[in-house]
């Protein structure tokens, strides 16, 4: 937002609000800057501010004789993937992605995630509206590395990974950024439907399902999408990348499983008992590389088999990494058995999904696990279509 466009927001807003209520919008944002996690929102809310005031209509890009044709053509790729998640998986898009907003470099965000070392116990954030996250995203990259290097010093994993997209789930009109730009057809129909799911359905408090949600959804979005244009090859593609998904994350969740049980061989809470704890995951993680590199990485299908052990020669691991990567693929699985149990009508299956997690607030995963079950006597599988999704 530009500094004309701030003031004449701030001018006709001061009208409505009065004097008194502007006094004390303005001492709450005087006390937000003295707290560091005051300080990271107003930094936060100053660089939405200028994504949203760098933006361009897509469609007015695509029509642009100046735009690249290579740009022109993934442009285009996004304005169908949102009218193919608007149409045919009723996802609530608003205005999210009719707009273009150049970033002005190939980094986002970088997204930070802490762990214990000596437990499987991640570190939340809390913030209005989304509640307790196990990751926090910084605009300043700086400010970034410093808080890691403060959790490294006290003791704790830190995993700190870029991102190009993010959703504001709806509360403003999200663009396409130019970080996403980057991404293949495949990866940009997927995070077109994946940041779609969030602004149609965001449980507060539960970010491991919704991000393994959005991530069944976008998955499963982008092979339909391109199945519905024709286009074997990309569903192909989405498919593999989807199926490939899954394997990481039964590994990931088996890795979790053998953590999880290398801790319990040492309990206590004395020192030297924290130090059995850090050396035994040591020993797994050392283990799970050397599985990762010879019997799993072959098994991707989407990537050449060079890529894939090169990938697993380097991968992070630790419990920040691991946790941090279970928060995309927690049960991916289930949402598939709901997808399946619709016939693989993917819109009947998301409209289920939401329909459940909203059943069941604080246990979203549960009530998915109830129904499948009683689908699979021949229960819940003969109900009524859900609900659409919005």
């Amino acid at each position: 937002m530009s500094g004309g466009a701030v003031r004449g927001w701030w001018t006709r807003w001061r009208r409505r609000i009065g004097a008194g209520l502007g006094a004390v919008l303005l001492v709450a944002a005087a006390l937000l800057a003295l707290t560091r996690t005051g300080r990271f929102l107003v930094r936060a809310a100053y660089e939405e501010g200028r994504i949203l005031a760098a933006r361009r209509p897509l469609d007015a890009l695509v029509a642009d004789p100046a735009t690249p044709e290579r740009t022109r053509r993934k442009l285009r790729l996004v304005l169908d993937a949102r009218r193919f998640a608007v149409d045919s998986l009723r996802l609530d898009a608003g205005r999210s992605f009719t707009r273009f907003s150049d970033v002005g470099r190939d980094t986002l965000v970088l997204v930070l995630s802490a762990a214990r070392r000596d437990r499987l116990e991640g570190k939340g954030w809390w913030f209005p509206v989304v509640g307790r996250v196990p990751y926090k995203g910084f605009f300043d990259f700086g400010a970034a590395r410093d808080e890691a290097a403060r959790m490294r010093a006290r003791g704790l994993d830190t995993y700190l990974r870029p991102a190009g997209a993010f959703s504001t789930l709806g509360w403003f009109e999200d663009p396409l950024l130019s970080t996403a730009m980057r991404a293949d057809s495949v990866d940009l129909a997927n995070t077109v439907v994946h940041e779609l799911t969030h602004n149609t359905f965001y449980a507060p408090g539960q970010a491991v399902f919704n991000e393994s949600f959005a991530s069944f959804v976008g998955s499963r979005g982008a092979e339909r999408f391109f199945a519905a244009h024709g286009d074997t090859l990309r569903a192909r593609l989405a498919v593999g990348r989807w199926s490939d998904d899954k394997v990481l994350g039964d590994f990931w969740r088996a890795l979790h499983a053998t953590v999880d049980s290398a801790y319990a061989l040492h309990p206590g809470d004395r020192s030297t008992d924290s130090l059995a704890r850090v050396a035994a995951r040591d020993t797994v993680y050392a283990r799970a590389r050397r599985l990762l590199a010879d019997s799993v990485a072959p098994r991707l299908t989407a990537v050449p088999a060079s890529r894939a052990a090169a990938w697993a020669a380097r991968i992070q691991l630790d419990n920040a990494a691991l946790l941090a990567r279970r928060i995309y693929a927690r049960e991916l699985d289930l949402f598939d058995s709901v997808y399946v149990r619709e016939g693989g009508d993917l819109r009947r299956a998301v409209s289920r999904i939401v329909a459940l997690a909203r059943a069941r607030p604080k246990d979203p995963y549960g009530s998915l696990r109830e129904w499948v079950a009683g689908a699979s006597d021949g229960g819940a599988a003969t109900a009524s279509a859900p609900p659409a999704a919005r």
